[in-house]
């Protein structure tokens, strides 16, 4: 018999992938054949030909199960299915059909199955698939992630247990992620506290650590949808600063922090001529991942040159370097297949501070 557990969460950003990926890899100590779905795809690619869910391609090439992504990625929002759906093109029960049946599948190939929900509770309610009524129609142990807070904690999970509630979906464990290191044992006791009489385990996940919410070059390209130059070697190369190239080269210079990523205007020659040559420096190859060129005005022939020679990372953008600052500032960074560095962070953490014991017990 296959054990399941859905992995769903208070909101955005608290972490749903990362706990997913966390438990594949407990899990995999335990049983011979551990399995992960997204009943729900918001977000879709096209993946060997087919359109599934991001999370669902990452996973399958993560953990080597390219054959069954299909049914890990039952159902996508692609580009006007919202409209069809609500105009009664699209079924109102096929949804809900195509989920219950590779689920099914699943089941049979795998001796435990992590169900990823997407984004909140409610989402998917567009379809009539959001996350609690797809919990409760997979007969799937809930375990919903919140961010690290208290107060703010303790609001998000009960607004969204009305809606599991409502659609008879079991919540038995709420996971609190992204902690404040000085503060995890009194959040975790008073979560605890706040919960205390309503059956439900109340535990912890990660301190919050900037690593996993920073981007790669590689994302950074995604996001723009621009080409990186320069050593395609470095494209998984985290960038754990955003900074704007608007002081003198000196000072510039003197003020990059680790694996920075620096957005440059096209007119700044000696800048970008200055950190081609540092890229080939060891001391300051670690703290420049990379630039992005900013605006209209072309960059001269012979700083072009010296650009390619250096072979340092960068992409080429049109906008002004304070709207390419603002827009990825904004940008939370998920995890890719090639974000080995960060998969292999989250299993090592993973074993530290998750129970899993814990939650394979109560589901």
């Amino acid at each position: 018999m296959c054990k399941k557990i859905f992995i769903g969460a208070t909101g955005q950003h608290c972490g749903k992938t990362t706990i997913s990926l966390s438990l594949m890899h407990l899990a995999q100590q335990r049983y011979a054949r551990v399995g992960f779905m997204k009943p729900l795809g918001p977000k879709w690619i096209v993946f060997n030909g087919t359109i599934v869910d991001k999370d669902a391609a990452m996973f399958s090439s993560v953990f080597g199960v390219e054959d069954d992504v299909t049914l890990m990625s039952p159902v996508t929002l692609s580009p006007g299915t919202t409209r069809r759906f609500l105009d009664g093109e699209i079924d109102s029960k096929a949804p809900i059909e195509a989920i219950r049946a590779a689920c099914a599948a699943l089941e049979k190939k795998y001796d435990y199955l992590i169900i990823e929900g997407a984004g909140h509770g409610g989402v998917g309610s567009v379809v009539g698939m959001n996350n609690a009524r797809v919990a409760a129609e997979l007969n799937a142990p809930v375990l919903l992630v919140t961010g690290g807070g208290i107060g703010n904690v303790i609001d998000a999970v009960e607004l969204n247990l009305a809606l599991y509630q409502r659609e008879g979906a079991d919540v038995r464990i709420i996971m609190a992620n992204k902690l404040v290191k000085e503060k995890r044992a009194d959040t975790l006791a008073y979560l605890q506290k706040a919960f205390a009489g309503s059956g439900m385990m109340v535990t912890s996940a990660f301190d919050y650590l900037p690593t996993l919410a920073d981007p790669t070059l590689h994302h950074i390209s995604e996001l723009l949808g621009l080409p990186l130059h320069g050593d395609s070697a470095e494209r998984v190369r985290l960038c754990h600063t955003i900074q704007l190239g608007a002081a003198s080269s000196q000072i510039v210079i003197d003020h990059l922090e680790a694996s920075t990523l620096l957005i440059v205007t096209s007119s700044r020659d000696e800048l970008l001529v200055t950190a081609s040559a540092l890229h080939h420096i060891p001391e300051y190859k670690k703290r420049l991942a990379g630039l992005i060129i900013a605006g209209h005005v072309p960059v001269s022939s012979i700083t072009q040159r010296i650009l390619d020679d250096s072979n340092i990372p960068y992409i080429r953008i049109k906008e002004t370097s304070s709207e390419t600052f603002y827009q990825l500032r904004e940008h939370v960074s998920k995890i890719g297949p090639e974000d080995l560095e960060k998969i292999n962070l989250i299993n090592s953490i993973a074993e530290r501070y998750i129970d899993f014991d814990a939650i394979d017990a109560i589901i």
